[in-house]
């Protein structure tokens, strides 16, 4: 993957950053690249891919989170138990998806997750 992006970043650093989730630079980045970026395409697609993923997240998580309270107020500990754990499993199916996109980023390939992968690879090229 050879250039600069927009921001004078190597192509595969910046697709790095894109799933970067630290302190926000994954959101922070994509959103710098998709407003700045209109060249790269491929560094558009991970940021694209990326925002897709954290908002898959974030919908998950309040999904649990309700599944959670409902079994709260139900009285299940059993339910509240299972809840707990898939709220873990979330974290880390996340956390590894975005590490997985670190490194096929770097790699300078486009790899496609399922459900967000397609719309990012048309809104990047789009």
């Amino acid at each position: 993957m050879n250039g600069k992006t927009a921001l004078g970043l190597d192509k595969n650093v910046g697709s790095l950053l894109c799933y970067l989730p630290v302190c926000l630079i994954s959101l922070i980045y994509s959103i710098i690249v998709i407003v700045s970026d209109k060249e790269n395409k491929d560094v558009r697609f991970h940021a694209f891919q990326s925002l897709l993923l954290s908002v898959l997240y974030i919908i998950v998580v309040v999904i649990v989170q309700i599944i959670g309270a409902v079994a709260g107020a139900a009285g299940s500990t059993a339910l509240a138990a299972i809840v707990g754990l898939l709220a873990i499993a979330v974290i880390v199916a996340f956390l590894g998806a975005m590490i997985f996109g670190m490194i096929k980023g770097y790699q300078g390939q486009q790899f496609k997750f399922p459900i967000v992968g397609d719309m990012a690879e048309k809104w990047a090229n789009g």
